[in-house]
C-alpha cells in the first residue's frame, strides 16, 4: 500500500514530465478505437448487400494494419518509458542510498505503468468514442449512405481490441522497466545528470566530400523514380532507388553533424550573436547521437506525407471520376466475329461454340434469351469498333518505334488498334457529353486520356507518322492525342482509340459492337432489380454456348469506387497519422531528456546573468531546429515521392492532388506542431525546475 500511495505521489508531482507521454498513449488508444469501431458504424446506414461486402473487406484489411500499428505504438511506449528512466536516475540513486532495494523500485514502477496505463486507457477510449461517432458521419458520406437515425453506437469488440493489444504492450513496458531498474548501478544512477557528451569535431574535408557523394547518389534516386519511373518495372527496381534514398538520407545526416558546427562557428557575427553559439553546439552535440534517429524520422514523415497525400487523391480523383468517366447509366459490350481471331480466343478460354455463335450485336444476343434491352431505356446508342492484326502499336509508332522501344520495352507493341468510325464516335460522345470532331477521308485522330500512353504516342504523332488501314494512307490530323474514351470506368484507362472517316472502314474487321444508354428509371432499387435480372441471365441453359455481353453500369462502377476509395482512405489516414504521431512524440521525448540533462547548464546561464526571455528563445529555437531539420528533408524527399505518386495514380486522375497536399500539411501543422509546443512548454519547465 504504501508503495502505492508513492507512486501515485510520483505521478501527481511528475504530471508536467508525463505530459508528452500520456498525450501519445491518449491519442493512440482514441486513434486505434476510432479506426477498428468504424464497421459499427454502418448499423446506422441503410448500404446495399454490394457495398456492406466492401465494408466488411476493408474491416479485414484494417484488422491486420492494425497489428502492424500495436508493434509501433508498443515501440513508442517502450522509447517513452526510457525517457522516463532517465529522467529519474537520481530519484533511484536516492532510493537505493536510503536503503530500498531494486525489487521495491521495479514494484513503484509497476504501479506507476499500471496506474498511467489504466488512466491512459480510459481517456483514451472515452476520446475515441466520441470521436468514433463523428466518424460514422465521414463513413456515411464515404459510402454516399443515408444516415436514418442517429444514435450512439458502442463498439465492444474494438473496445475490447484495444484493451488487449494496449495491455500486452504495458505488460513489456513493465518487463522493459523491471530489467533496466536491475541491471542499474548506484554511482550511474547518481552521477548520470553530470555525464555530459563530448562534441567530437569530424574531419570537415570528408563531411564535406560524403555530402556531395551523398546528394549525387539521392539525386539519382530521385531521377530514376520520375524520369526513369516507366523503367522501373520488377519489385527489385523499386527497391533500388528506396535503398539508394534510405543510405543518402543517413550519409547527409551524418555529414551535416559534423559541419553545422563548423559553419557557424565561422560565421563569427551569428555565432556570438545572442545565445547562438550556446544553441548550435547543443544542437550539434545531439545530432551527433540522434544520425540514426533523426534518418527514421525522416523517412516516417516523408512516408506519412506521402501516404496521406495519395490517398487522399485518390479517394476526391475516384468521386470526380464517376461524375466525368461514367456518363451514362449503362454499357453492353458484345464481342463479334471472334472465328477471324479463333487461336487468340481460346487461348483466354472461350469455347468453340462461343466462338462460333459470335455474329450477333449486344441487343440481337438479349433478344436470343428472351429480353428486349431496349425497353429499359430511354435513350441509347450502338456503335461498333474495329481491328485488324495489319495495325498495331508498331504500325502507329512507325520510324520512332525503335527509340520508344528503348525507353518503354515492357509495352505490349503488337497488340491490335481499336479503331472506330468517326460518326459512330461523335454519337458517343454527344451522349457523353463530351467532344465531337470531323475527319477528311485521309486523316485520322487519336482520342486517349492515360497521360502515359498519351505521352508515348504524342512522340510519334509530332513526327507526323501515317498509318495504313485497309488500303488507305491517313496521315494525323492533330500533332498530339484528343481528350476522349468510349468504356465507362472509373478511371482514365484508355490506351488509344483511332477515329476515321466511315467510308475507310472494312465491316468485315468488326471485333465489338456497343449498345450505351440511360434508364427510364433513377430510382436507385428499380436499377438494381433490372441489373439483378440480366445478371441472371448467366443461369440460362443456353449461357455455355454464347457468350452474353459484359455490362459495366454506373452504379456498380460507383458501388466499387465507393468501396475502393474508402478502404484507401482509412488505411492511408490509420497509417499516415500513426507514423505522424510515432515521428513526433519520439522527437518530442528525446528533446525533454536532453532538456533535463541540460537543466545545469541553463542554470550557469541564469548564474552568469543571461536574461530568462533570452534562454526562453535559445530553447525555443534550439527544439525549432531539431523538430524542423527532419521535416524539412522530408518534404525534399516528399516532392519526389509525390511526383512518383503521380505516375502510378495517372489512372485514377491527379486533378485532385493539391487540395489533398494542403489537407496533408493541415495534419502536420496541427499533430506534428502540437507536440513541438508541448514540447518546448514542458522544456521550459523542466529547465525551470529549482534553480
Amino acid at each position: 500500500m504504501m508503495l502505492c500511495k508513492l507512486s501515485i505521489k510520483n505521478i501527481k508531482k511528475s504530471i508536467k514530465d508525463y505530459a508528452i507521454y500520456f498525450f501519445t498513449l491518449i491519442l493512440g488508444v482514441a486513434i486505434f478505437y476510432v479506426f477498428n469501431a468504424l464497421d459499427s458504424q454502418t448499423v446506422m446506414m441503410n448500404v446495399s448487400s454490394s457495398t456492406q461486402e466492401l465494408i466488411d473487406l476493408m474491416m479485414m484489411m484494417l484488422s491486420s494494419v492494425s497489428v502492424f500499428v500495436s508493434f509501433i505504438l508498443g515501440f513508442l511506449i517502450i522509447y517513452a518509458s526510457r525517457f522516463l528512466m532517465k529522467r529519474r536516475n537520481k530519484e533511484f540513486g536516492i532510493y537505493l542510498t536510503l536503503g530500498m532495494s531494486k525489487r521495491k523500485i521495479s514494484l513503484i514502477l509497476f504501479f506507476e505503468t499500471l496506474f498511467i496505463g489504466v488512466i491512459s486507457l480510459l481517456v483514451g477510449l472515452g476520446l475515441g468514442i466520441l470521436l468514433s461517432q463523428l466518424m460514422s458521419l465521414v463513413v456515411a458520406n464515404m459510402f454516399e449512405a443515408n444516415l436514418t437515425q442517429f444514435a450512439f453506437v458502442f463498439s465492444t469488440s474494438a473496445c475490447l481490441k484495444t484493451i488487449i493489444y494496449f495491455s500486452i504492450m504495458y505488460l513489456f513496458v513493465m518487463a522493459f522497466n523491471t530489467i533496466s531498474v536491475s541491471k542499474c548501478k548506484l554511482i550511474d544512477l547518481l552521477n548520470s545528470a553530470k555525464k555530459s557528451e563530448e562534441i567530437k569535431l569530424k574531419n570537415p574535408y570528408l563531411c564535406i566530400l560524403v555530402f556531395v557523394v551523398a546528394s549525387i547518389v539521392l539525386g539519382k534516386a530521385y531521377h530514376m523514380v520520375t524520369v526513369e519511373f516507366l523503367s522501373l518495372q520488377e519489385v527489385t527496381d523499386i527497391l533500388k532507388p528506396i535503398i539508394m534514398g534510405v543510405i543518402s538520407t543517413y550519409l547527409i545526416f551524418w555529414s551535416l553533424s559534423g559541419l553545422i558546427l563548423r559553419i557557424a562557428m565561422s560565421i563569427k557575427k551569428f555565432y556570438y550573436k545572442e545565445l547562438n553559439s550556446f544553441t548550435i553546439r547543443q544542437f550539434s552535440s545531439k545530432i551527433n547521437t540522434t544520425v540514426v534517429g533523426a534518418t527514421i524520422i525522416c523517412l516516417m514523415l516523408f512516408v506519412t506525407i506521402c501516404l496521406l497525400s495519395s490517398c487522399l487523391t485518390i479517394k476526391n480523383s475516384m468521386n470526380a471520376n464517376i461524375r466525368e468517366l461514367a456518363p451514362v447509366d449503362a454499357m453492353f459490350t458484345q464481342n463479334m466475329n471472334m472465328d477471324k481471331y479463333y487461336d487468340y480466343y481460346r487461348s483466354y478460354g472461350y469455347n468453340d461454340s462461343q466462338i462460333k455463335n459470335s455474329h450477333y450485336t449486344a441487343k440481337e444476343m438479349f433478344a436470343l434469351f428472351n429480353l428486349d434491352i431496349t425497353s429499359y431505356f430511354k435513350d441509347y446508342i450502338e456503335v461498333n469498333t474495329y481491328a485488324t492484326s495489319d495495325l498495331t502499336m508498331n504500325h502507329t509508332l512507325g520510324s520512332k518505334l525503335d527509340s520508344i522501344r528503348t525507353n518503354f520495352p515492357f509495352l505490349a507493341y503488337d497488340t491490335m488498334e481499336t479503331i472506330i468510325k468517326i460518326s459512330d464516335y461523335n454519337k458517343v460522345a454527344k451522349l457523353y457529353g463530351t467532344g465531337e470532331y470531323s475527319l477528311n477521308d485521309d486523316e485520322y485522330i487519336i482520342v486517349a486520356d492515360f497521360k502515359s500512353m498519351v505521352n508515348v504516342r504524342n512522340i510519334a504523332l509530332k513526327n507526323k507518322e501515317v498509318i495504313n488501314l485497309f488500303g488507305h494512307t491517313l496521315k494525323p490530323k492533330y500533332d498530339e492525342c484528343q481528350d476522349g474514351f468510349l468504356e465507362m470506368s472509373s478511371q482514365h484507362i484508355n490506351t488509344g482509340i483511332i477515329l476515321v472517316a466511315d467510308n475507310i472502314i472494312d465491316e468485315e474487321y468488326l471485333i465489338q459492337n456497343h449498345l450505351i444508354g440511360n434508364y427510364k428509371t433513377t430510382n436507385r432499387e428499380k436499377i438494381m432489380e433490372i441489373e439483378n435480372n440480366i445478371n441472371k441471365l448467366d443461369k440460362d441453359p443456353k449461357a455455355s454456348a454464347y457468350l452474353l455481353p459484359s455490362g459495366s453500369t454506373k452504379l456498380a462502377i460507383k458501388e466499387a469506387t465507393i468501396g475502393l476509395s474508402a478502404m484507401v482512405t482509412f488505411i492511408g489516414l490509420y497509417l499516415g497519422v500513426i507514423f505522424l504521431i510515432s515521428s513526433a512524440a519520439i522527437l518530442g521525448l528525446k528533446e525533454l531528456s536532453e532538456s533535463s540533462d541540460n537543466k545545469e547548464r541553463f542554470k550557469m546561464l541564469r548564474k552568469i546573468g543571461t536574461d530568462e526571455k533570452l534562454i526562453n528563445k535559445a530553447l525555443f529555437r534550439q527544439i525549432a531546429i531539431f523538430f524542423m531539420l527532419p521535416l524539412i528533408f522530408a518534404l525534399i524527399h516528399s516532392i519526389f515521392g509525390i511526383m512518383f505518386a503521380v505516375k502510378i495514380l495517372e489512372v485514377f486522375g491527379t486533378e485532385e492532388l493539391l487540395p489533398s497536399i494542403i489537407a496533408t500539411a493541415i495534419f502536420i501543422v496541427i499533430i506534428y506542431g502540437g507536440y513541438f509546443l508541448i514540447t518546448y512548454y514542458c522544456s521550459k519547465n523542466i529547465i525551470k525546475e529549482k534553480y
